[in-house]
């Protein structure tokens, strides 16, 4: 059987941040499961770079549907953690129960992909503080606050952390994991 990954997101998370590790990682033979508060159908969204603009845009992205509600995943089953970007992030930090999940990651050294706002969920466990790491730039502050050392990087790697800076950063990102993932839980 192969190694189950679990990514944890919700409303408003950018479409590739979630699609894209899910189907790289079945690709290579992994079992991906996605959580959320709830089982339901998810609303993404798609951030992009417009001229014009100071910040990114948004327009609506896929839908996609959440295998489990965060009460219902017991991380024992998981050899690893993905935690997508976008807006999903900000507010799914004050849910408990996908803290808990959180948590238990860090406490076992599981390996936790991170990308984008997806730090700001690692930082509400307090695992950022004395870590590198990379996150969308315009969290370095928050990343500071955290304890981390922020660096701005396509990917950054600290033990079984690895973080990267947005979806255009995916290949780094993907292979840095991959290469902490194969070590730790192979897919054969």
């Amino acid at each position: 059987m192969a190694p189950k990954i679990l990514i944890v997101t919700g409303d408003a998370a950018e479409s590739l941040e979630v699609l894209y590790p899910y189907q790289r990682l079945r690709e290579e033979g992994y079992e991906v499961d996605i959580a959320a508060p709830t089982r339901k159908k998810l609303r993404f969204v798609v951030h992009d770079f417009e001229p014009g603009f100071d910040t990114y845009t948004e327009k609506p992205g896929y839908t996609w549907p959440a295998d489990l509600a965060f009460a219902e995943v017991d991380p024992g089953q998981y050899a690893a953690l993905v935690i997508p970007g976008g807006r999903a992030p900000e507010y799914l930090r004050g849910d408990g129960e996908l803290r808990k999940i959180v948590k238990a990651f860090f406490d076992t050294d599981k390996p936790i992909a991170q990308i984008c706002h997806g730090p700001l969920l690692t930082a509400s466990v307090d695992g950022l503080r004395g870590r590198r790491v990379t996150a969308y730039p315009a969290l370095e502050p928050d990343m500071q606050a955290a304890g981390a050392t922020f660096q701005d990087a396509e990917a950054v790697v600290d033990g079984t952390l690895v973080s990267s800076r947005a979806w255009p950063d995916h290949s780094a990102w993907m292979r840095e994991f991959l290469t902490v993932l194969r070590a730790k839980a192979p897919a054969s």
